[in-house]
């Protein structure tokens, strides 16, 4: 086990015995494009049934973990910082860790998987169980307690759908990123209402109320400012966060905001449905049940204008087996219940070959 480059974070390690008085311990991490976050977990045994909810030991909360908008050093830097202050509040160390579950965006190909596997056999002990998802996994398992079926919809800063059948096929659809089109997520509904801020004061789009909310939201007193604005930082995050307004003025009646609102359920439900079509999740009739986990800050209940039940509404339509699941908790805890799985399906293939 190496300290890795940064060997300061793990110096409150000195001040503990290593190994002694410590429980066993499950890190469990979902990390996006807003925040990280790290939940230290006990082993619960496996003969034991889950408690609901599973217990936490300790929570910590980073900043963007996802390699294509920060960089990979400074999302190697988030990961490690997150794990040994979870770790640190817990009161144990990286010996007590039995297995660790880091899911994050931007882990879209066997070789992002192995590279961070890699990075994370160099900091834990050779014992320990190491797994590396997409963040869209976790999410799934927080709504199902780590069992992966069914198929998960995320509509946070960015979006993708992603599923499981009960024999481990999987697909996913979107999670591309807001340049290829992530379009539904806070960040496509966004750019879009900026965008039609721009159209309507050049004269190449209607009226709308989102130039006036937005400039004063802002703090800005032209459109031609918006410019300035958005290319000052172009972050994904700070983008997206302009989504209450474009609720907001839809609510108020806005005809702009109100078809940028549609066309966001549209394209979240579309996602699912390429995700369930390929799967069979629906059966061979189209009516059979699958969960359908909801996550995301774009998909949670508004005052009038609810994206997240219009989204279900338009799969339902297509799907009426589609069970729609908000989980009671985070993805984090998801991850830590995956880790949780897999030690416990790697200890009955050990006892099966006894």
């Amino acid at each position: 086990m190496k300290r890795y480059r940064n060997g300061e974070i793990w110096d409150f390690e000195h001040e503990m015995p290593v190994g002694i008085g410590c429980r066993d311990v499950i890190l469990g991490l979902d990390g996006g494009t807003t925040s990280t976050v790290c939940i230290c977990m006990p082993v619960i045994p496996f003969s034991d049934p889950l408690p609901d909810p599973p217990p936490v030991l300790a929570r910590a909360v980073a900043g963007c973990s996802n390699h294509n908008s920060v960089g990979e050093a400074a999302a190697r830097e988030t990961l490690e910082q997150v794990m040994a202050d979870a770790l640190s509040k817990s009161g144990s160390n990286r010996s007590a860790v039995r297995a660790v579950c880091l899911a994050v965006s931007g882990v879209n190909h066997p070789t992002d998987e192995r590279r961070i596997l890699n990075w994370l056999r160099d900091i834990f002990p050779s014992h320990v169980g190491l797994y590396v998802q997409n963040d869209a996994v976790a999410a799934l398992a927080s709504g199902t307690l780590g069992k992966l079926h069914g198929c998960v919809l995320i509509a946070g800063t960015g979006t993708i759908a992603y599923g499981f059948t009960e024999d481990g096929r999987e697909a996913r659809a979107a999670g591309a990123g807001p340049v290829l089109g992530d379009w539904g997520s806070g960040y496509g509904i966004a750019a879009q209402a900026l965008t039609a801020v721009i159209k309507a004061h050049d004269g190449r789009g209607p009226y709308t109320i989102l130039t006036s909310s937005i400039l004063k939201v802002l703090g800005l007193s032209s459109p031609d400012e918006l410019i300035g604005w958005t290319y000052a930082d172009p972050s994904w995050a700070r983008i997206a966060a302009l989504v209450p307004i474009v609720v907001s003025c839809a609510e108020a009646g806005d005809d702009v905001a109100n078809r940028i609102l549609c066309d966001s359920v549209l394209e979240l439900a579309s996602s699912v449905k390429a995700v369930v079509q390929r799967l069979g999740l629906c059966g061979e009739d189209g009516n059979g049940s699958f969960p359908l986990v909801m996550v995301g800050g774009v998909l949670e209940a508004n005052k009038s204008w609810d994206i997240g039940k219009e989204v279900i509404k338009c799969i339902s339509n297509q799907y009426p087996g589609a069970l729609a699941i908000r989980p009671k908790v985070e993805p984090a805890v998801g991850a830590a219940l995956l880790a949780w799985n897999f030690l416990m399906k790697e200890s009955l293939k050990k006892g099966f070959k006894s």
